[in-house]
């Protein structure tokens, strides 16, 4: 059985003489033919209405994917208190594996809204955030279990680093391009502040009302499966299928041959993955530098600062969007990695001093940093494809290939990125096994930003034919 609808043709927005009103199709399974978004008639009278409570339900679920991939962040840092007794370099591990999976996962993910549905793979990605949730809940309350299984199980914690990737393409399919940065950034928002709240919740409930040597850290787990389970039957109620989301296989291909890709995809896991990679491994750093500050108790729940840092980071994105869309990408993209190789310098010089305040001002300045650089980065890919198709005066169907190209980007560069969350804790176990400090791995941080700064100065700040003299 399907119905149609058809936009009216009224307002002051009313479409053309002679143009076709947008009549959409609806099929059993909340699947929509028809959808334009570019239409504004149809926009104003019934589009937005659907797209928003899309992207609502689109932010939830990504919330709670960015909740379950960082779960062990926070996880680990209580493992020992719970009678675990992991190395160091195990622990990186268990940090870093869900980074790596997750990042991974980013590239099927993509493809998965066209194969799927954006509604039906909503229920799926959010569905295979159970398992992850559940077994870490089973897994933390025996101190016997082999390290072999908790790494498998912290590695299936990646699947909710893929939904990043699915939620950003659905979205853009049921906005017009004028809306599509507003509606993607709070998708994107979204989702990176589950990274706080997991780290925010996640010491209070394991450990309220009961004594800290006595938590229950099996709640880390299933605390989160209710929440999942509305997000399943959120996606089933009240989200779509869009008919013509289409997978650009080739326009994925192409966009792999294009050596500006590749450059961008290195700066955002400059940015993107330095926050991702601090904000997993902060809770294990203030752990290690100022255990008695690393929980503190308040009343019978314990709480841990390490949120700070995640929760700076995810709001000061957007602010990097808007000041990108004013001054330009590439100079806030230099500002950002200027004030992270000075943030990286500071721990470098006050960690010395053994002060808790200190220390925990020097990280959030870097995750400042590293969100407006998230922000000025992401908003530069779209930039610089446009750039090149006036460089090589792209008209037709050459222009439609660039734009293919430049669509296709915004994915392949955020899984990319995403490999810094991965890099950022090995380097750090890197210098910890080699030195006994993480002194070694600071200045390395501080030398790839002052490298990713000159880069970005010389290929899109200073004029160049190749983008067509375009301010980046």
């Amino acid at each position: 059985m399907t119905t149609s609808v058809t936009s009216p043709q009224v307002g002051t927005d009313a479409a053309a003489p002679g143009s076709t009103p947008v009549t959409l199709t609806r099929r059993p399974g909340r699947w929509i033919d028809g959808w334009n978004p570019e239409d504004a008639v149809f926009w104003q009278s019934e589009g937005r209405a659907i797209a928003r409570r899309n992207l609502g339900w689109s932010i939830f679920a990504e919330f709670l994917g960015f909740i379950v991939w960082q779960l062990w962040s926070i996880v680990v840092v209580m493992l020992p208190g719970a009678g675990f007794t992991f190395s160091s370099s195990e622990v990186f591990w268990l940090i870093s594996l869900p980074s790596l999976v997750g990042a991974t996962m980013r590239f099927p993910y993509t493809f998965m809204v066209a194969r799927f549905g954006g509604r039906n793979w909503t229920m799926i990605s959010a569905g295979l955030l159970l398992i992850p949730a559940i077994l870490l809940g089973v897994v933390v309350g025996n101190p016997d279990t082999p390290f072999g299984v908790m790494l498998a199980v912290a590695a299936l914690a990646g699947f909710g680093g893929g939904n990043f990737a699915s939620s950003m393409a659905n979205i853009t399919y049921f906005f017009p391009q004028k809306e599509k940065g507003w509606a993607l950034g709070l998708n994107a928002a979204g989702g990176n502040i589950g990274t706080a709240v997991a780290q925010f919740a996640v010491p209070i409930v394991v450990t309220l009302g009961a004594a800290y040597t006595t938590m229950n850290l099996s709640l880390a787990g299933w605390m989160w499966v209710p929440l999942i389970l509305v997000a399943i039957w959120g996606a089933w109620r009240f989200m779509d299928n869009l008919s013509n989301a289409k997978a650009d296989v080739a326009g994925s291909a192409a966009a792999l041959r294009e050596p500006h890709l590749w450059l961008l995809a290195l700066l955002y896991i400059g940015t993107f993955g330095s926050f991702i990679g601090f904000a997993s491994v902060f809770p294990k750093l203030i752990a290690d530098q100022f255990p008695e500050f690393s929980t503190i108790q308040v009343g019978q729940a314990a709480v841990s600062l390490a949120f700070l840092g995640a929760l700076v980071g995810s709001l000061a994105r957007p602010y990097g969007g808007k000041l990108a869309d004013r001054v330009g990408g590439a100079r806030v993209t230099v500002g950002a990695f200027t004030v992270m190789a000075v943030g990286a310098l500071s721990l470098i010089w006050t960690m010395p001093l053994h002060n808790f305040g200190v220390f925990l001002a020097c990280f959030l300045v870097l995750f400042s940093a590293t969100g407006v650089g998230n922000g000025s980065t992401y908003r530069m890919i779209p930039n610089v494809f446009a750039a090149r198709t006036l460089a090589i005066g792209a008209e037709g169907e050459a222009k439609v290939r660039m734009q293919r190209k430049a669509a296709a980007a915004l994915g392949l560069i955020s899984a990319i990125g995403a490999y810094g969350g991965f890099v950022i804790p090995q380097v750090l176990n890197l210098s910890q096994q080699t030195t006994g400090a993480y002194t070694g791995a600071f200045y390395g941080f501080v030398i790839a930003y002052a490298l990713l700064l000159t880069l970005t100065i010389a290929v899109y700040i200073v004029p160049r034919k190749s983008l067509a003299g375009q301010r980046i």
